[in-house]
């Protein structure tokens, strides 16, 4: 058996151009571990005749070594190609796959069934138009089958096929297919799939894989590659309105102005009116400029360069849309979204949002509820942990250009990316802009800042006092407002344990809580620094993200952190509330220093270890660096 070559007598361009003219599908195979994924997409590149002579060998070679089939062929060895792969027969990672047939083109992507790589296959469901799911006949459902199928739904996916594997280890059995269709459709029903096909098969046997076959003389549907070859999937990209976000202004020389990008949907003219976001200035397309010359039209996924008819300040990060049907602007939103990281997903924290073209600082300001995958309930928490999903609400420090993810899986989607490790922590479907978003607006006062801090003759900034339990961050803080009181400064003391029996009192010591115990601080400061006051906060803050987020509420040289860098030992020694030792016992969890991390700050405006230093040489020297910063002037 080998790839289907070309006579002698075809023609070559009417070969090509048949082959371009096919439609493509592109479809996932998912389900539970061992479910016969790779071997089902295995055995449709060998029985649609994609196999070269030299790779049968090698899978037959290859069979020998590593397969699980005993002498028959192991069709999963074409797609596991990782050595852990092989040697644990699973997949691991996602694999993508080409392959045709005389009606359609076919991208198939196999992804992992443990649920530690759910975040793979919901990369690989991102992009597909149909999800196969696997079920092995003699397991029936299970909480991958649930899992997968409520991901590839929430990622916009409506066709799926049931494909109910292994029938062949269960003699074929009508009834045993029967209870699983049924016990599928009565936990699908609310998905919103619009056509679920069930199909009896063995991948490993070849039933009803490329035909239908004998075995099943009860099976009135498909075999799994002619319903592939006809499923006619709604909502093509095309048909959507135009998008192209702007990745490049290419301006090669003084007489060339145009933008460089991806076509995301739709399809546009020259001629045609386009407005920009977030400017919103109108202008026509001029010219579609690609590397082969111009085109007349541009079409989704074509990398293009468009000049438009008027000179309008575009930038990097800005989306072209239709003139008549542009896209939505928010700086707020809610969203469906899927955490992959180790690390929890802490409300408050400040994290980056990238879209197909942005990237913007993001804060999840509430967790309205998380899904349970089995049963499709919300259910309420604080924290979303990996490979839960989560409804959230977001604020945005800029607005952004969107679709909803229903209308648009292009521009409907985005990434969570960690600030510190530049690690993709999670994938969001935006579901609709929070309407406060649109209609609450800074308001600008005659009474400002620059005001209030003049008559107080000082310039307003925040000292972040941040350490362990019992280094002194307190006295010290108490030190220098009596100080700068003395001096008739204007200040404020934010007081980690007062603040906790008022504004934060509902608030525990998880890291959870701890995240929104300095936002809300941090949130607090700002609008004391806006009164121009020397604001003192003084808390352990132990997480490096938050300490950079209550930086950047306020405006440059307005954030000064001041670590009282005793150390752990010595606060212990001091143990001044007896926490410690409480914490030693097992008495008090989550406690800093103890079984709860800090993240010592890396480059602290101050820094006093009053191990080495009195509290009363440390309010000096805060004293004098902010008489020689100037905070003290006027």
């Amino acid at each position: 058996m080998s790839v289907t070559s070309l006579k002698p007598s075809d023609n070559v361009l009417d070969y090509l151009a048949a082959h371009e003219r096919k439609s493509m599908l592109r479809f996932i195979t998912c389900g539970s571990v061992d479910d016969g994924k790779s071997t089902l997409i295995g055995r449709l590149l060998y029985d649609s005749k994609m196999l070269y002579d030299d790779q049968i060998s090698a899978l037959e070679s290859d069979t020998k070594k590593h397969g699980t089939q005993g002498e028959k062929i192991d069709f999963a060895l074409l797609v596991d190609g990782l050595a852990a792969e092989r040697e644990q027969g699973i997949t691991i990672d996602v694999a993508y796959r080409f392959f045709s047939t005389e009606k359609r083109k076919f991208i198939v992507a196999d992804t992992p069934g443990h649920e530690q790589y759910t975040r793979n296959m919901a990369t690989g469901a991102s992009t597909a138009d149909v999800a196969v799911i696997l079920i092995d006949a003699r397991r029936g459902m299970l909480t991958q089958t649930r899992r997968h199928s409520y991901i590839v739904s929430l990622l916009g996916i409506r066709h799926v096929v049931i494909a109910i594997n292994k029938m062949d280890l269960v003699d074929y059995s009508e009834t045993t297919f029967d209870k699983i269709e049924a016990d599928y459709r009565t936990f699908a029903k609310d998905l919103g799939f619009e056509s679920i096909v069930c199909i009896p098969m063995s991948a490993l046997e070849g039933v009803n894989i490329t035909k239908k076959s004998k075995e099943t003389p009860w099976h009135n549907g498909p075999a799994i590659l002619p319903y592939l070859e006809s499923v006619k999937v709604r909502g093509a990209l095309a048909d959507k309105p135009f998008r192209l976000p702007v990745q490049w202004v290419n301006r090669p020389n003084l007489d060339f102005r145009g933008f460089s990008g991806t076509v995301a949907s739709g399809v546009i003219k020259p001629g045609e009116e386009i407005v920009v976001l977030p400017s919103a200035k109108r202008s026509k397309v001029k010219s579609i400029v690609t590397h082969d010359g111009d085109l007349t039209e541009a079409r989704p996924d074509m990398a293009v360069t468009v000049t438009l008819e008027d000179e309008i300040d575009i930038s990097r990060g800005d989306v072209i849309c239709a003139g008549k049907a542009p896209a939505e602007q928010t700086d707020q939103f809610a969203a469906h979204l899927l955490w992959m990281s180790e690390e929890e997903l802490y409300p408050g924290r400040q994290y980056l949002l990238k879209t197909a073209n942005r990237m913007v600082p993001v804060t999840v300001t509430e967790l309205k509820h998380k899904v349970n995958v089995n049963t499709l309930e919300h259910m309420s928490g604080k924290t979303l942990e990996l490979n839960e999903v989560g409804f959230c609400n977001f604020n945005l420090a800029q607005p952004i250009a969107f679709d909803s993810y229903k209308d648009n899986r292009r521009t409907g989607a985005f990434i969570l990316i960690d600030r510190r490790t530049n690690a993709t922590i999670g994938a969001g479907m935006i579901d609709f802009s929070l309407r406060r978003a649109k209609n609450v607006h800074w308001q600008d006062l005659d009474v400002n800042k620059g005001v209030r801090a003049s008559a107080k003759h000082q310039k307003p900034c925040v000292l972040w006092f941040t350490g362990l339990s019992g280094s002194g961050k307190s006295t010290v803080a108490n030190l220098v407002e009596k100080r700068l009181h003395d001096m008739g400064r204007h200040t404020y003391t934010l007081d980690g344990d007062n603040v906790r029996h008022g504004l934060n009192k509902d608030l525990g010591f998880t890291d959870a809580d701890r995240v929104e115990n300095i936002r809300r601080v941090g949130e607090s400061a700002r609008l004391m620094v806006d009164a121009g006051l020397i604001v003192l906060v003084s808390f352990i803050s132990p997480f490096q993200s938050e300490r950079r987020m209550a930086r950047e509420l306020v405006e440059d040289g307005e954030f000064i952190e001041v670590f009282i860098s005793t150390p752990l030992e010595v606060c212990e020694q001091r143990d001044v509330k007896g926490l410690y030792a409480r914490a030693r016992r097992g008495e008090i969890k989550n406690f800093t220093g103890i079984d709860s991390d800090y993240e010592a700050p890396e480059n602290a405006e101050i820094d006093l270890d009053t191990s080495e230093v009195s509290a009363e040489v440390a309010a000096t020297r805060i004293v004098e660096y902010l008489q020689d910063k100037g905070y003290l002037a006027g």
